[in-house]
């Protein structure tokens, strides 16, 4: 009877037991397969954006790349007419270091990235290099602390003494009214890049965490994400309000440092709705078997500004090139009939660097044509002895051929419609 019961345990356990153990070990192996292959995948995607980073930097775009077991072939989000373009224009001015990079507002896509030496000094990438000091770009994180955190109008008027574009102490901290005192809104201020202005914003509407606050959020002291690895853009911002304040918060300081391709998502964050996007370098890899390892997906890096804090940052943007200091590289393109629906907006700065040494002359802004296409845009050179060309001109002449090109594309996509019809 014993042996009978033993024996039906057994089979019920055979029958019905085992079957679900079975299934149980299926699963599990298939989650642990699952979990490799991911894992796998991860690692490979890891050593692609490393690779093929590291192969910018050396100014290379290579269309494949090799692990040592097999071949990925690559394709990049460069817009082939407005990279010949930034070439181009970096080889006609050869100022002694430069970079141009363009960047679509709305999906981080790097249109174009362009770097040039007279004589391999360097012989990296200038446009991912964080080497080159920020100067009065930094003017768009104070500007946008003031009007997206504590609400200043651009109209909100601030009062200063002393010179424009200089910045001493006892200008910037002192809250004398006299007969000297200037008075100008922030709008001109940002326009003209007024710094002993903007000491005073700092000082009278903001505090250090302010500053330090919209500094990170525009990519300072953080490493922006994206499939493309470049160097972190940096700042220091002191603790207390102090005269070193006034020096970050007007960018004449040699502290702040960041890169050609960082002025560019600061300026597609503007474009962009207040919202800075994930760089995108790489469009597509796949691997030998044709099956894709990598693909771009356009994402959000960090939400930047608030909707009127951005709508108040594109009126100071826009005042550069109308009244500032663009206002002389973009005279002939504002007056062309074909540019007069296309936004533009900008902020430019400059001040002798170190690395690479020389005066360091900045454009970053944006051009939003009337079909809603948003294209960022940064130019900077630096000129050892002689001056070759200004870097708001090298964004312009990028901006007139790209929405030219567009024009003449829809001309003949039009015709080609009517000639189906």
């Amino acid at each position: 009877m014993r042996r009978n019961l033993k024996g039906s345990v057994l089979t019920w356990m055979v029958v019905f037991v085992a079957p679900w153990a079975f299934a149980g070990w299926l699963i599990n192996n298939s989650h642990a397969t699952s979990q490799n292959e991911a894992t796998g995948r991860n690692e490979k995607q890891d050593w692609v954006v490393q690779e093929v980073s590291s192969r910018i930097r050396g100014k290379e775009f290579p269309k494949s790349i090799n692990d040592g077991r097999e071949n990925f072939a690559i394709e990049y989000t460069l817009n082939d007419q407005l990279q010949h373009e930034a070439e181009r224009l970096l080889s006609a001015y050869k100022p002694d270091f430069g970079a141009i990079v363009v960047v679509e507002a709305r999906t981080g896509k790097v249109r174009a990235m362009a770097s040039f030496e007279r004589g391999e000094k360097i012989g990296e990438n200038l446009a991912i290099r964080g080497t080159f000091p920020a100067a009065s770009i930094f003017k768009m994180v104070t500007a946008a602390a003031a009007v997206d955190r504590r609400g200043m109008d651009p109209e909100g008027l601030i009062h200063f003494n002393g010179g424009s574009h200089t910045l001493y102490r006892r200008n910037a901290m002192s809250t004398v009214v006299n007969r000297w005192t200037r008075e100008v809104s922030l709008r001109e201020a940002f326009a003209r890049s007024f710094n002993t202005a903007f000491a005073r914003v700092a000082f009278e509407k903001l505090q250090p965490q302010d500053l330090e606050e919209y500094a990170f959020r525009f990519g300072f002291n953080r490493q922006i994400h994206g499939d493309l690895l470049f160097d972190q853009s940096v700042t220091e911002i002191p603790s207390e309000k102090n005269f070193h304040m006034a020096e970050i918060a007007s960018g004449f300081n040699r502290v702040t440092k960041m890169s050609p391709l960082h002025g560019a998502l600061m300026a597609a964050t503007i474009a962009n709705d207040g919202k800075m996007p994930k760089v995108q370098m790489i469009e597509k890899v796949t691997d030998q078997s044709n099956r894709v390892v990598l693909e771009g997906t356009p994402a959000t890096d960090f939400d930047v500004l608030t909707a009127d804090g951005n709508d108040k940052m594109k009126v100071l943007m826009e005042e550069t090139i109308v009244s500032g200091t663009s206002r002389k590289s973009f005279k002939h393109l504002r007056r062309d009939r074909r540019f007069r629906e296309v936004e533009l907006g900008g902020k430019t700065g400059s001040l002798t660097g170190t690395n690479p040494r020389g005066k360091t002359d900045w454009f970053v802004g944006y051009a939003i044509g009337d079909n809603g296409e948003k294209l960022a845009i940064a130019a900077v050179t630096v000129h050892e002895k002689l001056w070759r060309v200004k870097s708001s001109i090298l964004a312009q002449s990028v901006v007139r051929r790209h929405f030219r090109d567009m024009e003449a594309w829809v001309a003949r996509h039009d015709q080609a419609s009517e000639t189906e019809r």
